[in-house]
Parts: C-alpha cells; sequence; structure tokens
C-alpha cells in the first residue's frame, strides 16, 4: 500500500474504525499459524488475546518445501466473561498491594525487518507520558524504506498500543546490509560487550534468540539479562558496546559475630536529668543482669556463595570463621548460640571474658566519682559512704568504714565496720541483719536482728528479731528501740539525756500500721459525725418541705448519703484488719524480754506487749519480762551468744 492520507482523511478513518470496531463482535481471520490469526483478531476486535473465543474453519498446514502449504482461517470472538475492572480490584483490599509510584514515560513505537517480514509493536505511556500516534509509526516505517505494509492495520495495532509484536507488512531483505554484532569481554572475563553496526537498505535486524546463539557460540553463557537484551534491541544503539552479560562475583561469607546486649565499653558517667536539673549522684555505671538473662548471642558465620565469569567458569568463595564465645564466672553457653548469666549481678567484659560478678567492689569512698549504686547482688565498699549517696543490693551490703547522710538498701545484711550517722537525713534498712560499731542519729531497720559493739544514741531502730547492743561501751541513749524478740545493752538510759524508749514483744511494723489505723479511725470517726448532722438537718428540712424539696438541695443529700456509707465501708475495713493485727501479735511466741548487764537509768520508758513501766529508779544488772500482763524483773540474763550471718 503506497497511498498518503492527509491528517482530515486520517481522522475520518479513525472515526469509521472506531464506530466499526464498537459494532464488530466476531471477526474472520487467515495467517500462517494460530498465534498470528490471533494477533490480528485481538487488533480488529480491539481487545486481550486473553479475552478471545475461536473456530477453526480451515486446519493449515506447512506443507513440504513450500508444496500443499495452507493458512489456517479462524473465526474469532470477543468472550462474553465480564473483564476485571479496577473496581474489582479494589475489591480484593487495598491492603494487598503496594504499586511502585508510576513514572512518567512516553509511548514507544517498534519497528523491526526479519527475513524479509516487517513487524511492529507500540508500547502504551506510563504514568502522564504522551500517547504514541500513527504519524510515529508512519514515520519509522518510511525511515527504513518500506513500502508494502497495511495501513490500516498499522493504525490498529497505534490504538491497541499492547506491546504485542504484530506482522504489517514484507520487505525484500539484502543480506549484505543486515546488522552486524561484534563481541569483547572484559575485566576477567565478568563483563562482555556486543556492538551493533546499523542495518542497510533492506538490511535485518537482530532478534534476541540471534544475539543469545552468538554469545553461546562465543562461550558467553552466563550473566545474560533478558530484559536488558530485549529493551536494548527495541531501541538499538549502533558504534557503542552494550553491557549485554555480566559475571557474578563471589561473595565471601561474614565471619561468626558475638553481639553483646550490654555495653561493652569502659563505665562513663551517663548523666541523667530529673525536674530539669542534672542529677550527677546517678551514674548508671553499673549493668545489672538477672539469672537466666541471655547477655550475648552469636551470629553464626556464613557460607560462601561461588561467583561466576559470563564464559561460565566458576569463582570460590570463602566460608566466614567462626568464633566461640569466652566466658567467665558466673556464664554458661548454651547451644554455643547464647550466653546466659547463671546468677544476679553486674555484667562486664573482663580481658574478652563475658562475666557476671555477684559482688561489686568499690576501692574507696561512695561519692561523685561512683555516683549512686543500685546492684544485683553483693556491694563491698572499702571506704565510707558521704552524704547524700544512696547504695542498694539484693545481697548484702559491706562498708569498710562510715555512713553518713545517705540510704542504704539491702535485701540481705549490712555490715557497717565503722559507725552509722545519718544526722536524722538517711536511713539504713536491711532484709536481715545490721551490725555496725555504733548507731548515732539514725533510722534502722533489720528483718533479723540489729547488732551493735560501742553504742545506740539517738536513733530509731526497728527489729524483727532482736537488738543486741554488746562492747565495752554497749549503751543505749535516747531514741527508741523496738524488736519483736529481745533488747540488750549494758546500759539503757543517761541521767543527761531524755527519755530513751524500749518495746518488745511484737512486730515493730504491726505496731506502726495499727498506729496509723487509730489515727485513720479517728479522722474517719470525726468526718462521719459532722456528715451524720448535716444528713439529719436536711432530712427534715425536706420532710417539712412536703415534695417541694429543692433539686440541688436532694443532689447535696445523696452526695452525703454516699459519703456516709464510704466511710462505714473504711471504719469496718479498719476494725477488721485492727482485728488481724492483734491477733499476729498474740500469735507471737516470745513474750519478749529486755535486759541490762550493768545500768538503768530513771526515765527509762519500757513497754512488753500490752504492760508498761517507766523506771523511776536506778536498777542494776537486771532483766524485764511480761507475767500476767504487767512488767516483772528478775535476775541479768546474758543474751544468747549470736552468729550474724553475712551470706
Amino acid at each position: 500500500m503506497k497511498e498518503t492520507l492527509t491528517l482530515d482523511e486520517f481522522k475520518k478513518y479513525m472515526r469509521n474504525l472506531a464506530e466499526r470496531d464498537s459494532s464488530v463482535k466476531s471477526v474472520q481471520v487467515s495467517a500462517t499459524s494460530l498465534d498470528e490469526c490471533l494477533d490480528h483478531a485481538a487488533i480488529e476486535l480491539n481487545t486481550k488475546v486473553s479475552k478471545l473465543e475461536y473456530e477453526v474453519i480451515i486446519k493449515g498446514a506447512k506443507g513440504f518445501f513450500g508444496i500443499g502449504k495452507k493458512n489456517y482461517t479462524l473465526v474469532v470472538y470477543k468472550s462474553e466473561d465480564k473483564e476485571e475492572s479496577i473496581s474489582d480490584i479494589n475489591e480484593l483490599g487495598t491492603d494487598e498491594f503496594v504499586e511502585e509510584q508510576i513514572k512518567d514515560k512516553d509511548g514507544d513505537v517498534i519497528l523491526n525487518l526479519y527475513r524479509g517480514e516487517v513487524f511492529l509493536k507500540v508500547y502504551a505511556p506510563e504514568g502522564k507520558g504522551e500517547k504514541a500516534v500513527l504519524e510515529q509509526a508512519l514515520q519509522k516505517i518510511d525511515s527504513r524504506k518500506v513500502t508494502d505494509f497495511d495501513k490500516a492495520l498499522v493504525a490498529k495495532i497505534v490504538k491497541l498500543a499492547d506491546g504485542m509484536s504484530v506482522k504489517i507488512g514484507s520487505y525484500s531483505p539484502k543480506s549484505s546490509n543486515n546488522t552486524a554484532v561484534s563481541l569483547r569481554v572484559e575485566e576477567n572475563d565478568m563483563k562482555a560487550y556486543i556492538t551493533l553496526t546499523p542495518p542497510g537498505d533492506g538490511g535485518s535486524d537482530l532478534e534476541k534468540e540471534t544475539i543469545l546463539s552468538f554469545l553461546k557460540s562465543n562461550m558467553v553463557v552466563f550473566g545474560v539479562d533478558d530484559k536488558n537484551l530485549e529493551a536494548f534491541l527495541d531501541n538499538p544503539f549502533y558504534g557503542t558496546g552494550f553491557l549485554v552479560a555480566e559475571g557474578l562475583q563471589p561473595q565471601h561469607g561474614a565471619d561468626a559475630e558475638i553481639i553483646y546486649n550490654f555495653s561493652t565499653e569502659e563505665a562513663s558517667s551517663l548523666l541523667k536529668e530529673k525536674d530539669g536539673k542534672v542529677d550527677f549522684k546517678d551514674k548508671s555505671l553499673i549493668q545489672n543482669v538477672v539469672e537466666g538473662q541471655v547477655i550475648a548471642e552469636k551470629k553464626p558465620a556464613e557460607k560462601g556463595v561461588k561467583g561466576r565469569t559470563v564464559t561460565g567458569n566458576a569463582l570460590e568463595a570463602k566460608d566466614g570463621r567462626d568464633k566461640e564465645f569466652k566466658v567467665g564466672n558466673n556464664v554458661k553457653v548454651e547451644k554455643g548460640l547464647k550466653a546466659v548469666a547463671t546468677t544476679n549481678g553486674q555484667v562486664l567484659l573482663l580481658n574478652e571474658k563475658i562475666t557476671v560478678e555477684s559482688v561489686h567492689l568499690v576501692d574507696g569512698d561512695v561519692n561523685l566519682s561512683t555516683g549512686n549504686i543500685h546492684f544485683l547482688g553483693t556491694v563491698v565498699v572499702n571506704g565510707n559512704v558521704e552524704d547524700g549517696f544512696s547504695i542498694k543490693a539484693t545481697g548484702n551490703i559491706e562498708i569498710k568504714g562510715n555512713v553518713g547522710r545517705c540510704t542504704i538498701d539491702a535485701v540481705g545484711n549490712v555490715i557497717v565496720h565503722q559507725g552509722i550517722n545519718c544526722n536524722e537525713n538517711g536511713s539504713v534498712r536491711a532484709g536481715k541483719g545490721v551490725m555496725a560499731k555504733f548507731i548515732q542519729n539514725s533510722q534502722v531497720e533489720a528483718g533479723e536482728i540489729v547488732f551493735v559493739t560501742d553504742g545506740i544514741i539517738n536513733s530509731n531502730v526497728d527489729s524483727n528479731g532482736k537488738i543486741i547492743c554488746k562492747g565495752k561501751r554497749a549503751t543505749v541513749v535516747g531514741g527508741r528501740l523496738r524488736a519483736t524478740e529481745e533488747i540488750s545493752a549494758k546500759t539503757f538510759g543517761s541521767l543527761a539525756v531524755g527519755s530513751t524508749e524500749l518495746e518488745v514483744g511484737f512486730d515493730p511494723k504491726s505496731k506502726e500500721r495499727l498506729l496509723e489505723l487509730e489515727e485513720k479511725k479517728a479522722a474517719s470517726e470525726k468526718e462521719l459525725e459532722e456528715i451524720d448532722r448535716n444528713l439529719v438537718t436536711l432530712e427534715n428540712l425536706k420532710k417539712k418541705m412536703r415534695g417541694k424539696f429543692p433539686e440541688e438541695k436532694e443532689k447535696i443529700l445523696q452526695e452525703l448519703t454516699d459519703k456516709s456509707m464510704a466511710i462505714k465501708t473504711d471504719l469496718t475495713d479498719i476494725e477488721n484488719e485492727n482485728t488481724t493485727i492483734y491477733e499476729h501479735i498474740k500469735s507471737l511466741k516470745s513474750t519478749g524480754k529486755i535486759s541490762a548487764g550493768a545500768t538503768v537509768y530513771p526515765g527509762v520508758k519500757i513497754t512488753i506487749k500490752d504492760a508498761r513501766l517507766e523506771v523511776k529508779n536506778e536498777l542494776k544488772r537486771i532483766t524485764f519480762v511480761n507475767e500476767d500482763s504487767m512488767i516483772k524483773t528478775r535476775k541479768y540474763e546474758e543474751p544468747e551468744e549470736e552468729s550474724f550471718e553475712e551470706n
């Protein structure tokens, strides 16, 4: 077909074509193969090949040397199945799909000449790209000097733009003008480049299969990217090398790696801010771990992955090197992959060994250089604990020096080789025992025993077991001592110092709770009395007004009623808790005793269970006990020898 259409004629032609397309339900096509028939039919029916159904009218045959060759003839129909729409896709749920952002790309026209036949394919635009138009196709056809082609079919292909290659005509091939290809392999056979020469008049383009066969015959058998090659052949460039194949570098396996779940750096000041101020005492220098905690893990070595050259030769890869755990005290390795703490304590990396120390040693004073100490284990301080600092431990706390205005709290024992002097600003608590040379102006609590060698001065000391002051100057002067079983010292009280209070025979915490409940009960009863008075006033007013009681007054009446009931419930709870505590105190086996190895001075107040006594006269070597709810005296009884457990 050699005619040329004007622009107006072309527009009219396209309108007629569109009108015809809308009415066509089936077409009859003829071609050398079924696939070619269906390709033509898809264009005629303006649909996809997958949406076609057909009947074979004439079955084609290849023939023998051209003799007996016969084309296929089909009647092809559009499938009646509903085409998948955007709404159908949306019904599947947008969460199932993640679309890549579409880049703008114009539609493209690709013309190929193979073995005397002309093929055309048109790609649709992407994003906001421009559609390919018929003029582009006609220009490409003209540039290759093709004159024998079906213009109507070209228009159809441009309109459909489905990327399928369709035969549109023929040409007279000249093999001498065919595109030629050359190959070079570089970089130790890791890259292969092809260079094409442009086709001349009547020259054929190269097909992908031809390129692949050429590469194979030249020993390039690995690393060809089919999509890149296809894209290149759609829009080839000439005279410049195209990277057609690339080898795979060997991937050496990564070495095994130990991943520590704690900081392996040397302890550094990690200052924290509280209420807008930096707390220079809280440095978080200790990394605590608990028994069973995974403190390090091993990432196994990786196997190497062999590489290949474009010529198919294997490139060996090294496997990663293994690395074993190095562990010290209180750490075990599970299945070669995890390091686990076998006790509570501080995790450290010492000489490249993962270690958990159950004892934290401070070789000096606890001060700004150490910060506050919170430790899951035992703490040993070779110096003093300076004012304002704290030590908390789940084991014991041993301090070789003095304790000042600070907080000491241990689940186990607290052992102070010198003295405790909190100066009424600090406290010492122990789940088990407290031992010190002296206690002065301090708050001390112990779960089992308090043992002091020199004396206890102006301090409040509580023990769920005993308080023993035993030594050359074992004196208790001022303050209040409370113990469940026994209080023993050389001297109690002084002529020059005020009241000294001694209480035994009950749990100090229970006694303290009883006092709190008593105060709470008194406050609640006073509040209830006032509420009940207001309730009586409002209820009398409501009776007098006979149904005209204001709504706001009714609301107040209801609120007071609810509050009265809540307070009565609280009082019942207080009574029940009081009863429980008294029963606990009565159940204690020890009635308690207080013993003085030397002197008890006047003014000392003694409480043993429910009996009280204020000493009026100076007494010597004496023991106080409770008999029949009265405090009686008897000959001094030496306290039993106590073994202060440090573990």
